[in-house]
């Protein structure tokens, strides 16, 4: 099984820049979907950004443009990249992976069943 930690959660301004690292160990991340989900609270969890080994990402609509997800295999590491932040980009954020994943762009999201603890981003 893999197992994940996110970091580089904070406090940040609105308008800043914020990176968030998420580390995989016990697997390589390549078998997976990996994504970036957030959450506030008495609220659903989204999915904030999707990426796969082949390097296909998929976005939110409220973060498209604003969001990098990056995906090394190399290092067993996935990094979201998130500029021009704003008060509702507010949340506990995770990183995830679906072990469910056939080699095909990960869109759905449905099917994470491991999940980091979370980092907390605060924009005010």
């Amino acid at each position: 099984d893999v197992q994940l930690v996110e970091s580089g959660g904070g406090s940040v301004q609105v308008g800043g820049s914020l990176r968030l690292s998420c580390v995989a160990s016990g697997d390589t991340m390549a078998r997976y979907c990996m994504g970036w989900f957030r959450q506030i609270p008495d609220k659903e969890r989204e999915g904030v950004a999707k990426s796969n080994s082949d390097g296909h990402t998929s976005y939110a609509d409220d973060v498209r443009g604003r969001a990098t997800i990056s995906q090394d295999n190399a290092r067993n590491s996935l990094t979201l990249q998130m500029n021009s932040l704003k008060p509702e980009d507010t949340a506990m954020y995770y990183c995830a992976a679906d072990s469910g994943y056939s080699g095909s762009p990960c869109l759905s999201n449905r099917g994470y069943n491991y999940w980091g603890q979370g980092t907390q981003v605060t924009v005010s």
